[in-house]
């Protein structure tokens, strides 16, 4: 079976045919578990995994928007939780790539809120990092989210912070970028990380792999991924499926 661990089914450019996806998906027995940035996407994350037998949920704060949420947004988060399909916080992170988003210590203060609340519900989490490799991996040590475990999604890093994610007993999650000809060091992080830490995903409806880069991404492209994972690690197909498979079981619980 075929899980991608990271998705985004609830953006509006599967309005017209998310029907015909989950039906696809259900065919094919695939699994998806989708996303949620802010409060609406907490409701539509609810409302999808009611509706598709193939989905799963998680519940997050996406760092651009911690500036506008309080206490009471976590106790929200706590109350949707108790859904027996929501499988995870997140996505939950750090993100200095942008001028406008909010101050670095606000976006540590609400991941470390984020992940002391994962571990008090006894669940993992969904890590979103760019441009912020160091403090990411040290908020991580210091909040121990060893404990409570999870994803790093769409891992962009190098091969030795990649390592030391595995020394956390943490999984990292591998899409379509590393199909990209010039994705040379994810190719690279993930010839050098054990199978038994890497999970799928999509981040769907982005990034695409080939040869439909630039295309709506979705989970009917991983098979591609899971190609492109078997030639770097010298590994059939099944291989890869099968493991990837039993990892995204054990991070979340399914």
């Amino acid at each position: 079976m075929v899980i991608d661990t990271h998705a985004h089914y609830d953006d509006k450019r599967f309005e017209e045919d998310l029907d015909r996806i989950m039906c696809d998906m259900k065919a094919q027995g695939m699994i998806a578990v989708n996303a949620s940035i802010d409060r609406k996407s907490w409701e539509d994350t609810i409302r999808l995994i009611e509706t598709y037998e193939p989905l799963y949920g998680m519940l997050g704060i996406y760092p651009e928007y911690v500036a506008d949420y309080g206490d009471q947004d976590l106790d929200r988060i706590r109350e949707l939780a108790a859904h027996e399909r929501i499988v995870a916080i997140g996505e939950i992170g750090l993100d200095y790539h942008y001028e406008n988003h909010p101050d670095k210590e606000l976006q540590m203060e609400w991941f470390r809120k984020q992940i002391s609340l994962a571990k008090e519900l006894h669940l993992p989490i969904n890590v979103h990092s760019r441009d912020a490799a160091e403090d990411t991996l040290n908020v991580i040590r210091s909040e121990n989210a060893a404990e409570c475990g999870g994803i790093i999604h769409c891992f962009s890093s190098s091969p030795e912070i990649a390592l030391e994610y595995v020394k956390l007993g943490f999984y990292l999650g591998i899409g379509g970028v590393v199909t990209f000809s010039n994705a040379k060091k994810l190719k690279e992080v993930v010839k050098a990380i054990p199978i038994e830490n890497i999970v799928l995903e999509t981040d769907c409806p982005y990034l695409a792999p080939m040869p439909h880069r630039g295309e709506r991404n979705s989970s009917l492209y991983l098979p591609l991924v899971i190609e492109e994972i078997a030639g770097l690690k010298d590994m059939t197909v099944d291989e890869v499926e099968q493991i990837t498979e039993k990892n995204a079981r054990e991070v979340y619980r399914l």
